[in-house]
């Protein structure tokens, strides 16, 4: 399925152009949004190496990844959400928003977007998400989405320059209703 646009209540979740690359780096070159992703902060030359990527992998087929670029009316970029297809009708979800917008519940906001689209139109049945520990807001998030806890990954990914357990979460199908979400301060998960 491309190209995807999804519409939420206050983002839009959209397909990553080339142009990207240069706004994308107010988030991938932020130490304060990275330090809760599975990478490190990246330059200009990485981040339009990922923007790429993204690109690309978008035309595959079968596709197994749909990496949007999460943007205001107006098409302003302030964050990506991803699910990346995994197993037998299963999705990992990961969201990140620039710092200089969180507390708007934009990121709550793509996520439930982008979780209701794989259990409506790629009919999945079940979506997780890995989050560190200490990212408490994060964890919020995937609480308001209707998420369940499911136990602690150890070592689960290697980023500044140190091993980071996460903490898995998950949503299957039958529990997915789409719930009413408050609007809370937010961060990100990988």
């Amino acid at each position: 399925m491309y190209p995807v646009t999804l519409k939420g209540r206050a983002v839009i979740l959209r397909e990553f152009r080339s142009g990207d690359a240069a706004p994308s780096l107010a988030l991938v070159g932020d130490e304060r949004v990275t330090r809760w992703l599975s990478f490190d902060s990246r330059d200009l030359e990485a981040a339009t190496a990922m923007i790429e990527g993204a690109v690309a992998r978008a035309k595959t087929e079968p596709r197994n990844e749909y990496y949007l670029a999460v943007t205001l009316p107006g098409d302003e970029l302030i964050g990506f959400a991803r699910l990346g297809l995994d197993g037998v009708k299963a999705a990992k979800l990961g969201y990140a928003i620039r710092a200089d917008q969180w507390g708007h519940g934009y990121a709550t906001d793509a996520a439930r977007t982008l979780t209701d689209f794989g259990f409506r139109e790629l009919g999945l049945h079940r979506i997780s998400a890995a989050i560190g520990p200490d990212n408490a807001v994060s964890i919020a998030v995937a609480e308001r989405l209707g998420m369940q806890f499911e136990g602690r990954i150890r070592d689960h990914v290697f980023t500044n320059g140190a091993w980071r357990d996460s903490l898995l979460f998950s949503v299957l199908a039958g529990e997915w209703t789409q719930p009413a979400l408050p609007v809370a301060a937010e961060e990100t998960t990988d």
